[in-house]
């Protein structure tokens, strides 16, 4: 197919304002639908409209001409203003809320396009259906998972490709007459950016261990935003050092971590051997992407650095544990240079905060199995190709 910026039908499109989703990971997502739509539209200006929290993860990025942040405090008229001074042509709605349909009506944009979900379909003149072949994340009830594991039911089976939020953006711009084959998502980082941060990390090693960091770093993330039944136990991440140390691994190692993460970082950190560089609640977004650069495997809970860093073309290795790697994996799915772990047991994903059990979908994955998987990339990440 010819690229145009016409779109399947209609007039030309001179502009588009395509509303973000809210949080990171879902937000790293989006990415391989932004870079099928700049394929399919060149000559079409494609504005973000972006929480503040997330505007910093835009710049640079091929797919965006303009970034237009909103503040946590503004309302949808607020946002609505904001998105008729962008004077667009058509609205792409990529989060599946009201609110979000209703600020591109109320700023008259004259095609809104997002998925036809929670009485949406009134406020939208491209209301795209879900794909029917597709699972939902669905949370099961505490209740549920207990009578589950007293029956001894079977593992739940394997949802379909369709499935992956990759697809569910994907499937939004094919609208547009962009080609919804999944590609990986894409981040950029500035080279002055990786320069800065190169010159960080170094400073905040001991020289002794500076020879070592030359061939790269391995990177920690022991938190996870959604609820402890994401997160691996931090013990479980230091032990981690200190297997790899014991298997003669010298890479030093930086640990990453929101202001919620400190301590679990702190813990993690004491088990280095004075090669561990602690970033917890030290970074902004656009720092946290340059330190993931120099990074030869990410070790991390499903969150959304992991996210970035696969976007970034870095290695990760994932315990999963309420969450499903068909659903919300980082990177193409598929891509063999990513390990995602899990348990095996019948009751994840169960798609809850909290653990209502023993939290068994994590602590039977052992630092042993992690270990294994991480000198299985420090051995085959060269001979990878790149994303």
């Amino acid at each position: 197919m010819t690229a145009t910026n016409a779109g399947p039908v209609g007039p030309p499109i001179r502009r588009i304002v395509v509303r973000s989703v809210n949080w990171l990971g879902d937000a790293v997502m989006t990415t391989p639908a932004l870079m099928r739509l700049r394929e399919a539209l060149p000559d079409t200006e494609i504005h973000l409209l972006s929480p503040q929290k997330l505007a910093a993860l835009w710049l640079a990025h091929p797919a965006v001409d303009r970034v237009v942040a909103f503040g946590p405090g503004e309302g949808i008229w607020q946002v609505s203003r904001r998105i008729r001074r962008e004077g667009a042509d058509v609205s792409l709605i990529l989060p599946n809320s009201l609110r979000s349909a209703l600020e591109p009506w109320l700023a008259r944009v004259p095609r809104r396009i997002g998925i036809a979900t929670r009485g949406r379909r009134w406020w939208l003149t491209g209301a795209v259906e879900p794909d029917p072949r597709a699972a939902r994340m669905r949370k099961r009830s505490p209740e549920e998972i207990r009578a589950g594991l007293q029956e001894a039911r079977a593992i739940p089976p394997t949802p379909p490709p369709e499935s992956h939020h990759t697809r569910h953006y994907l499937r939004l711009v094919g609208v547009l007459g962009a080609d919804p084959t999944p590609i990986a998502p894409v981040l950029r980082v500035t080279d002055d950016e990786r320069t800065a941060m190169q010159a960080t990390l170094m400073a905040a090693l001991p020289p002794g261990a500076r020879d070592q960091a030359e061939a790269g770093w391995i990177g920690i993330n022991p938190g996870a935003e959604y609820g402890p039944a994401k997160r691996w136990p931090a013990e479980n991440f230091g032990r981690l050092l200190q297997d790899l140390r014991a298997r003669g691994c010298r890479l030093p190692v930086v640990v990453f971590g929101g202001g919620a993460d400190v301590e679990a970082a702190r813990l993690v950190a004491s088990h280095g051997s004075g090669n561990v560089v602690n970033l917890a609640g030290r970074t902004g977004l656009r720092e946290l992407m340059a330190a993931m650069t120099r990074l030869r495997v990410l070790v991390t809970n499903d969150t959304g650095p992991m996210h970035v860093a696969a976007a970034l073309g870095v290695p990760v290795v994932v315990p999963f544990g309420s969450t499903s790697p068909e659903l919300t994996g980082p990177g193409l799915p598929g891509d063999p240079r990513h390990h995602l772990l899990r348990a095996g047991v019948p009751c994840a994903p169960c798609f809850l905060r909290q653990c209502p059990i023993d939290l068994r979908c994590l602590t039977r994955i052992s630092p042993d199995q992690v270990t294994d998987a991480v000198m299985l990339v420090l051995g085959t990440v060269a001979s990878l190709p790149s994303p």
